[in-house]
């Protein structure tokens, strides 16, 4: 899939969002533009004007790192901007191999994986893709996450789960913020995998079915998200305020695992042990695939 166009429309954006005060320049009058114009980013990059424009339109395939960098500081990029920048500059490539991504389907937790998984007692601990489905979880997770694993659409997915579900607006009291995390994070799986197939379906099915989903894509934001803070309202325990540690996995190149927990001796800490309490007699009878992949 030819990534012009996503290569136009995010550059275009971030030059929109950069006004020439930002940068030093004087604002002058009538101008037609939002932001800086195609010669100030010129200017600021140190290449022509028709270098930056053939760059702009998408033809961004052979722009050497350094051209890359004077444009990301240019363009006041932050960290996840210019990773994104050098994303979409790689996969434009002719010679570019696409990444080596896991497909969902038919994809087990190798059985060591699994133990690793299962000995965190404490808190969810799962597996994602840059899709956000969930590869693999522990026993906490699965009940975490329960209202993922009823919604019609298999492996359970957490974009799916946001802009499709309406229970995700009371699962996730601040919303608005989580549904700009998960727009950031496929956005920026698009810009390092344009050619992943299963990918883009999803993107399509969100962009059909939900206008918040196709507003928000629009904007081009991308962020990185390895670590924080997130407050939940689970609908068997109530609201929980969770940490949380997001480790890229070296042996499976595009999966994260994302690892929650509580500060100790709060109020969300007890609530997560009685999710793990319920959690143990809802799933006492299940087989090991049931409590992990149903």
């Amino acid at each position: 899939m030819d990534n012009r166009a996503e290569v136009r429309e995010f550059l275009t954006s971030r030059r929109a969002r950069v006004s020439p005060e930002d940068v030093g320049l004087p604002a002058g009058t009538n101008r037609r533009v939002s932001g800086l114009r195609r010669s100030e980013v010129a200017a600021l990059a140190g290449v022509s004007v028709e270098y930056y424009t053939r760059l702009e339109r998408g033809a961004i395939s052979g722009a050497s790192p350094e051209v890359l960098d004077a444009l990301a500081k240019a363009l006041r990029l932050d960290d996840a901007e210019r990773a994104h920048l050098f994303d979409l500059a790689h996969a434009a490539s002719p010679v570019a191999r696409p990444p080596r991504r896991r497909s969902a389907k038919g994809w087990t937790p190798h059985e060591s994986l699994q133990w690793a998984l299962d000995a965190v007692i404490a808190g969810p601990a799962f597996v994602r893709n840059g899709r956000m489905d969930l590869l693999a979880v522990n026993q906490l997770a699965r009940a975490f996450y329960m209202e993922l694993y009823d919604m019609p659409d298999q492996p359970p997915n957490i974009a799916r789960h946001v802009f499709l579900d309406d229970r995700a607006r009371e699962f996730y009291p601040d919303w608005d913020a989580f549904a700009e995390v998960t727009i950031s994070i496929l956005r920026a799986e698009a810009g390092r995998d344009p050619h992943n197939k299963e990918l883009h379906d999803l993107i399509g099915e969100l962009g059909t079915r939900s206008e918040e989903f196709r507003r928000r894509w629009g904007a081009h934001n991308v962020r990185h998200h390895g670590t924080g803070f997130k407050t939940f309202r689970h609908p068997v325990v109530g609201e929980m305020t969770l940490a949380f540690e997001g480790l890229e996995m070296a042996a499976e190149p595009g999966l994260t695992l994302t690892i929650y927990s509580a500060e100790p001796g709060s109020a969300s800490e007890e609530r997560l042990r009685l999710l793990s309490s319920w959690a143990a007699g809802e799933f006492e009878t299940a087989s090991p695939e049931q409590r992990h992949r149903t």
